[in-house]
């Protein structure tokens, strides 16, 4: 054998050897023994549409956000007026949560706040003035289209970050979490079959804040409507042993002491009772506010109110250092375990509600997949056949480089983690035929030089060489055009582009590389002079 088939056969016996240790289970130890620490996983994960599982399409209340922006931007005015001398009461959202209403109780004073807005609000602008009773004169702002277009995006954008986060938590593999336009995201899971626990964690919106418990108000005049200034009317949860809820009437200060984005981890944990709770941990910023809260509420009451509800209320007995806090509510593991996923990855800017919800059983992947290897098979053996009658000998090679292209494909999907999905079957059928269009060229391309009169062996370099630039031409351009579909495309498209693309990379190689060597080491063993058939 020379010296260029030597080189020939080892590349290729190598690249065989990736491709085994991929494709076979029982090789899988091996791959993990030797080269785990440099190839990728070799699993192949099944999508929704075979595995089963489900889908669901999300609707983000932008709106919700940017008035939550807009109110924690009237608060800062007011913050920042104080500090120039400039009396604003206190800012108020109108209805629609699309205006800030800020009124300044002195009208002299109207060209410094218009010079503070300008120079720390630029992002706000002046809708409408007009004078207010009392002398006082009122301002309407609201946002700049570009800042509302970009809060919005940021919104949408952080959302998916967030349930990401919490789907990644919960062990979901696999999941296909993508932005869509309106301000949608859609959610496959695959191999999960319980939406109804998965929605609850996916949408709570987990935002927690500890507020102080006013004990000294009126319950009853607090239930119809008549508050103390500056406090709240909320709901104290109490979990039953039979797992219903009970909640009772709890009178809060509005302004929260503090909130949950200093938490730096969320764990269930079990009490000496053996009753679930969730430990909280605070950054270091987080737990000097903590000790300062705690400190100054001695033998008060401190709420841990999670999306507007209390959870629990412990007095406090002595300032609390350590950055360490704990909620409690008589919760289950699961609940326990669940509210500390979604505090760990963080609350989400805004509420998210279920658009559409679909359940795919495993029963209908299987049908999938069996239907879809059965037309795998149907496909290759029409085209083993073909080849072999049309081109004899030379179609048995191509036929020896179809079973190794498909190899590859397997152990790619299997080497790069990719989602097979139904779509990916069908590329893969597509490539089947794909993968001996490649040889059909390069014949064609031997036959003719033949007919001029060329050796055997001259007519398979010359088949090769000139055959080979059409075929990376026409290659190049269907793999842009999957890289495209797989850059833009949502979950079902994507499968069939990374298939495409497996397949399409496979095919030039075996097509190119391998068939060559084989014709090469056919050749070396006959006379030079000797001719074949094609």
């Amino acid at each position: 054998m020379s010296g260029n088939l030597r080189w020939r056969l080892a590349i290729i016996v190598f690249v065989a050897f990736l491709g085994l240790i991929y494709m076979l289970p029982s090789l899988g130890s091996v791959k993990q023994s030797f080269m785990g620490k440099f190839l990728p996983d070799d699993v192949i994960s099944l999508g929704l549409d075979l595995k089963g599982g489900i889908h669901l399409t999300l609707g983000v209340d932008v709106d919700k956000a940017l008035a939550n922006s807009l109110a924690q931007m009237g608060r800062d005015i007011r913050d920042q007026a104080k500090e120039d001398g400039i009396a604003v009461l206190k800012p108020q959202t109108s209805a629609d949560g699309k205006h800030l209403e800020c009124v300044l109780a002195s009208p002299d004073k109207r060209q410094a706040f218009d010079d503070l807005l300008s120079r720390h609000f630029s992002v706000l602008k002046v809708d409408g003035t007009e004078s207010a009773p009392e002398g006082k004169f009122l301002y309407k702002l609201s946002f700049t289209p570009r800042y509302a277009a970009d809060q919005a995006r940021l919104t949408v954008d952080q959302a998916v970050k967030t349930i990401r986060n919490r789907i990644d938590e919960f062990g979901v593999a696999e999941p296909d979490i993508r932005k869509q336009a309106d301000n949608r995201i859609q959610i496959q899971l695959p191999g999960l079959h319980d939406p109804e626990r998965a929605i609850k964690l996916i949408g709570k919106t987990a935002h927690l804040e500890f507020k102080v418990v006013d004990d000294n108000a009126d319950l009853d005049k607090a239930q119809k409507g008549i508050l103390p200034p500056g406090d709240e009317l909320s709901v104290l949860r109490h979990r039953n042993p039979d797992g219903s809820y009970l909640e009772r009437p709890i009178v809060l200060r509005a302004d929260a002491v503090m909130t949950g984005e200093n938490i730096a981890d969320a764990r269930a944990n079990f009490d000496n009772t053996n009753r679930a709770y969730v430990g909280l941990n605070f950054t270091p910023s987080g737990a000097r506010q903590f000790e300062r809260v705690t400190g100054e509420n001695v033998k008060k009451r401190l709420a841990i109110v999670l999306d507007g509800k209390v959870y629990s209320a412990p007095t406090i007995q002595e300032k609390i250092g350590g950055g360490r806090a704990s909620i409690t509510g008589n919760f289950t593991t699961e609940e326990a375990r669940d509210l500390a996923i979604v505090l760990r990855a963080g609350a989400l800017p805004a509420p998210v509600s279920i658009l559409e919800q679909r359940s795919v059983g495993p029963s209908l992947g299987q049908e999938s997949i069996e239907k879809g290897v059965y037309s795998a098979l149907v496909g290759g053996v029409i085209v083993v056949a073909f080849m072999i009658v049309y081109y004899g000998v030379a179609g048995a090679v191509a036929d020896l480089a179809l079973i190794f292209n498909l190899v590859l494909i397997v152990a790619g999907l299997a080497g790069f983690g990719a989602t097979l999905t139904l779509p990916g079957i069908a590329g893969i059928i597509l490539t089947i035929g794909m993968a001996v269009d490649a040889n059909v060229i390069i014949f064609e391309r031997i036959r003719e030089e033949l007919r001029l009169g060329l050796s055997a062996r001259s007519a398979v370099d010359v088949g090769y060489s000139r055959a080979t630039l059409t075929i990376l031409d026409a290659n190049v351009t269907t793999v842009i055009a999957a890289m495209v579909l797989y850059q833009f495309g949502t979950g079902p498209i994507r499968g069939f582009a990374v298939t495409l693309i497996l397949g399409i990379v496979a095919s030039m190689f075996t097509a190119i590389f391998f068939t060559r060597f084989l014709f090469d080491l056919w050749l070396s063993k006959r006379p030079v002079d000797a001719g074949i058939r094609i």
